[in-house]
């Protein structure tokens, strides 16, 4: 089970601090790797880290499990924290995110959406961004290319 699973069963839907990351991936063309996680929601790959883990460790699992991509050179750009990134999620779960931002400079593998976590992945260029992309995604992308 997942870590900020476990703390909910203790402190119910009050906020928690939650650390992730997520790695702005471009192809050659400098377009985008973004991840349609449900029917017109956009974001960049990534996710929560689990116990022990580092925030590179986390990016790099997360881009493998969610695009089949395994990163072999990462760049931290920025880390984002604060009131600003505060959420309330439908079911009444609180949390901030702290997310470290980083940059692939390589990547390797053959691209291939997780079904189990998202309808679809792909490369997008900066011009034409999905309607649906998350504030989130829009904020680190504007912040760190």
């Amino acid at each position: 089970m997942e870590y900020y699973k476990e703390l909910r069963k203790y402190v119910g839907h009050r906020p928690l601090i939650l650390p992730g990351s997520v790695v702005i991936i471009q192809n050659e063309f400098g377009d985008v790797l973004l991840q349609e996680r449900e029917k017109g929601v956009f974001g960049l790959p990534g996710g929560l880290m689990d116990l022990g883990e580092s925030f590179e460790e986390t990016a790099v699992r997360e881009v493998f499990e969610e695009a089949n991509l395994n990163v072999t050179s990462l760049e931290l750009k920025q880390v984002f924290s604060g009131k600003e990134f505060y959420y309330k999620v439908d079911n009444g779960d609180e949390f901030y995110s702290v997310t470290a931002v980083f940059i692939a400079n390589s990547y390797e593998g053959s691209l291939k959406a997780n079904l189990s976590e998202s309808i679809g992945i792909a490369f997008y260029s900066l011009e034409a961004m999905p309607k649906g992309l998350l504030p989130s995604s829009k904020k680190f992308l504007k912040t760190c290319l």
